[in-house]
This record gives structure tokens, C-alpha cells and sequence, in this order.
């Protein structure tokens, strides 16, 4: 049945194991889509292949999921310039603070472990926690759920 609100998700029903399954999808084509650009971008522009190289790919990665989130994930419309300006910038916020918290575990269990493998767990566990957060703040606070 259509929710007569007409909204995107009313019209796309999508179960939570589904959400789950795209998030974790998009993660890899958007990480894939920073790798690609930071390659292209050394051969492109070879003077300071670290610093732009790093800097485009990040600008791509963010982009892509983004756009993917917003669209396939949380099936967010278009809410004007001032909106849509405010969504990006604290969607942004939202990926620093999550990209810290993810170093932070990392650092810390290689720091309490020191070991490559320490090091690696907590990377993952970083990274797993930090995007169960940036999902669950970008849900609350950035793609807002509109009333039926």
C-alpha cells in the first residue's frame, strides 16, 4: 500500500537487512571511487601527488556516498539550496567526527597491543562502530524522516 504523503519511501518499501546490505555496498564503491581518484589524480597532476591526490579522492568518496545515501539509503528529497546546503555540511561533520572516532580505536589498540594485528582489529572495530554512528546521526539529524 502507498502512503498518501507520496514520499520516496512510501513508495519504495525496503526492509532493514536491505538498508543494511546497500549501506555496506556503497561504503566499497565509494572507498572504491577515492582509490580511483586518487590514481587518476597523480597522473594527472604529479607535483604534489600525496596532498591532491588524497584531497580529490576524499572530495569524490564524499560525494558519491552522499548522493548514494541520500537517494538509496535514506530516500531523501529535494528540500531547496538552504536545505540541501545544511544536509551536506553536517553530513560532512558527521564523517569527521566518525573518521576521528575510527584513528582513535585504531591508535589505541595498536598503541595498548603493539602489533600490526592489535592495530588491524581495532581499525575494524573502529570502523565498524563509527559507521553504525555516522548511520543512526545521519538518520536523526541529516535525511530527517518527513510525517505521513
Amino acid at each position: 500500500m502507498v502512503d498518501p504523503s507520496g514520499s520516496i519511501a512510501s513508495r519504495y518499501p525496503i526492509s532493514g537487512y536491505a538498508i543494511f546490505r546497500r549501506y555496506v555496498a556503497f561504503a566499497f564503491v565509494s572507498g572504491l571511487a577515492n582509490l580511483v581518484t586518487q590514481a587518476l589524480s597523480i597522473r594527472v597532476a604529479p607535483i604534489y601527488p600525496l596532498q591532491l591526490s588524497i584531497l580529490c579522492g576524499t572530495a569524490t568518496g564524499f560525494l558519491v556516498k552522499y548522493l548514494l545515501d541520500k537517494r538509496w539509503i535514506f530516500f531523501d528529497e529535494y528540500d531547496g539550496r538552504a536545505s540541501e546546503l545544511r544536509k551536506i555540511i553536517v553530513y560532512g561533520l558527521f564523517g569527521v567526527g566518525t573518521t576521528l572516532l575510527f584513528w582513535g580505536v585504531e591508535l589505541a589498540f595498536l598503541h595498548i597491543g603493539g602489533t600490526d594485528e592489535a592495530k588491524y582489529a581495532g581499525a575494524a572495530i573502529g570502523l565498524a562502530i563509527g559507521n553504525v554512528l555516522k548511520y543512526l546521526l545521519d538518520r536523526k539529524y541529516v535525511f530527517k524522516a518527513r510525517p505521513a
